[in-house]
Formats: structure tokens, C-alpha cells, sequence
């Protein structure tokens, strides 16, 4: 996955902007962005404070994490499985 030019602190702070009144076009143009990249923001960090920001990410991290042990096992118990119908 392509690594973002914002961090969260950054897109909440966009966020922000607009809950005060500024309107979508204009941050966009302020901070260089496509209208799709600021409503894709929008629906996933709407809302939210920095502090949640980052237990999100770091959920999704150990979540990447967990989920490729469960591949890895998966693939293990299907080789060792394989193996055994081999030998009988």
C-alpha cells in the first residue's frame, strides 16, 4: 500500500478546517489534494480525535499482523497434511 503524504494529525486537522466552515474546494486547493482524496478522508477519520487516530492505526497494524500468522500456520497445516497423505 502506497504510504500517504499526511499523517493523521494532518488529515484530522483538514478535517477540522472544514467542520469550522471552510469549504471542501478550498482546502483541497489549500493543501493540494484531489476532492475524492478529501471525501475518502472525510468518511474514514470523520469524526474523530488524533488519539483515536492512532489506536486505529495501531489495531490495523496488529490486524495485518495476526492475519498473516493465520496464513502462515494455513499453509503449514496444509503441507504437513500433504506430506502425510504422501507417506500412506
Amino acid at each position: 500500500m502506497r504510504k500517504s503524504r499526511f499523517t493523521e494529525e494532518q488529515i484530522i486537522k483538514v478535517l477540522k478546517e472544514h467542520a469550522a466552515g471552510v469549504s471542501a474546494s478550498d482546502l483541497c486547493r489549500k493543501h493540494g489534494i484531489s476532492d475524492a482524496t478529501f471525501y475518502k478522508w472525510r468518511s474514514r477519520y470523520g469524526g474523530m480525535e488524533i488519539s483515536e487516530a492512532r489506536k486505529l492505526k495501531a489495531l490495523e497494524e496488529e490486524n495485518r499482523k495476526l492475519k498473516k500468522l493465520l496464513a502462515e500456520s494455513m499453509l503449514d497445516v496444509s503441507t504437513l497434511k500433504e506430506m502425510l497423505g504422501k507417506n500412506f
